[in-house]
């Protein structure tokens, strides 16, 4: 039995798989902080379960594999091998920033990691599937550090931390060159409307943190389901206050 040409084993295999991130990923959001190790048989003596991360993690992998779907050649799977092991460090990343104001270099180190096996991995199929990883790296990191480093200038202050210039390059291996700008073109814009909400609303005040990471990784997941083409055209008439004609 198929569904979207896909058997529908593989559609049971990925909630198995997204169960078991989701519930990986709940145990990281739990450790990392606490600068904890995460390998450890603590995991299964305190093992409860996160039904809600469960859900989401499943829900991300049905889309991604929907979208993505099973190629015959192992190598024409790499975007959809490299998707389902970073979706729960995204996870993780997301609600470890929105609680703690910090995305750990030690999720930082293993994104960025397993990000280099996949650009070698790419290399192997074409050099400039490699090349383009190896740009998105230095594109993403580069423009949130200049961001870093004028906030700090004129404001005083950072305009977002290091852990978010580091965990943008560390992305840029996954989604190269032109999906990294559309990340990073969507995170700012969420950000503008997620804060503009907040100190209207005053629920934040002016002085407060804003985390960045959430909203950089809602980007990645659109990013990762939605086809690029939308994604443009939504950006293009919204930055162009819609004088964009497709």
């Amino acid at each position: 039995m198929y569904l979207n040409n896909i058997h529908i084993l593989y559609y049971v295999l990925y909630c198995v798989l997204g169960a078991i991130s989701g519930q990986i990923a709940s145990w990281c959001i739990k450790r990392m902080p606490e600068h904890k190790k995460v390998i450890s048989t603590d995991f299964f003596k305190e093992f409860k379960p996160n039904y809600i991360l469960m859900i989401i993690n499943i829900i991300i992998y049905l889309a991604i594999l929907s979208l993505t779907q099973i190629k015959n050649e192992f190598l024409n799977n790499i975007q959809l091998i490299k998707y389902t092991i970073l979706t729960p460090m995204l996870i993780s990343a997301f609600v470890i920033d929105y609680k703690h104001q910090i995305i750990p270099n030690r999720l930082n180190l293993t994104i960025f990691e397993v990000g280099l096996v996949f650009a070698f991995l790419s290399g192997l199929y074409s050099v400039n599937l490699m090349t383009n990883a190896i740009v998105g790296m230095l594109l993403g990191g580069g423009v949130f550090l200049i961001i870093t480093l004028i906030g700090g200038l004129v404001a005083g202050k950072e305009a977002m931390g290091f852990g978010d210039v580091k965990f943008m390059a560390a992305l840029g291996l996954y989604f190269g060159i032109t999906n990294i700008i559309t990340i990073m073109l969507m995170a700012f814009l969420f950000a503008a409307i997620v804060s503009v909400f907040l100190l209207v609303t005053k629920i934040k005040k002016r002085s407060e943190y804003i985390p960045f990471g959430p909203f950089i990784v809602v980007a990645c997941f659109i990013s990762m389901i939605v086809p690029f083409g939308y994604i443009f055209i939504a950006l293009a008439k919204i930055f162009t206050l819609g004088m964009y004609k497709p």
